[in-house]
């Protein structure tokens, strides 16, 4: 079995387990010692899906598609993002100056750089999947936006820290689901392959992604009163 056969399986493999774990960490009670420990398999699983996935797309850069090349990088970018950010929500919830320190805003800027690439490929450059590229870079775009503002003043609102994991854990989500829908499900049932199964299943988990965010903010995340900056310090 050659170097590139092993990375695919090893990928397989972890990102079966990274969508179990998702599933029993959001169907569990939040909190609870269930949530937690599917939590941290699932993103050890991402953490190992992440290390293969970066020589994979490098490789698809090289020696098959340019633009093909460019974009996975660019989900490497969104995903490792999510990951990175879900889990120093809840080390950090307490310490929003750390949280938002130096990675954070690198990962903020790597963000918005490589959504603008990705828009400009899909808007002037690609020949096919060019609404895939265009929804995708608005990831990028309006997350880095967001990260950066995030960095400019100590939020008011103490439940701050369950925002940004909830916002990072539903974007993990996405990953998780593309990955399954398109690479794992056609091999599953090879009837179902084909261009129409391709669309839905990159755009399908985006737009139920933001459906998502929508619900967990009104359940997890009622208005609070506001407190002093100062005190979340």
């Amino acid at each position: 079995m050659s170097a590139y056969q092993v990375l695919l399986s090893l990928h397989g493999l972890l990102g079966l387990v990274a969508l179990a774990t998702f599933w029993v960490a959001g169907m569990s009670k939040k909190g609870s010692p269930l949530h937690k420990r599917a939590g941290k398999v699932y993103l050890a699983a991402m953490v190992g899906l992440l290390v293969p996935a970066l020589p994979l797309a490098v490789r698809v850069l090289t020696l098959k598609s340019t633009f093909g090349g460019i974009f996975l990088l660019y989900l490497w970018v969104i995903t490792i993002t999510s990951v990175w950010v879900s889990w120093r929500a809840i080390r950090d919830k307490r310490d929003w100056a750390r949280f938002t320190g130096p990675v954070y805003r690198g990962l903020a800027v790597l963000n918005l750089a490589s959504g603008a690439v990705v828009l400009a490929l899909g808007l002037f450059f690609a020949s096919q999947s060019q609404l895939i590229f265009i929804a995708f870079s608005l990831v990028g775009l309006l997350g880095g936006v967001g990260m950066l503002r995030f960095t400019r003043r100590a939020p008011t609102q103490p439940r701050w820290w369950l925002e940004e994991h909830l916002g990072a854990m539903i974007g993990n989500g996405v990953a998780t689901h593309i990955a399954f829908l398109s690479i794992g499900l056609p091999k599953l049932l090879p009837m179902l392959a084909g261009p129409l199964l391709q669309n839905l299943a990159w755009l399908a988990p985006l737009a139920a992604a933001v459906l998502a965010r929508i619900y967990l903010g009104r359940k997890f995340l009622p208005a609070p009163a506001a407190l002093p900056a100062a005190k979340l310090a």
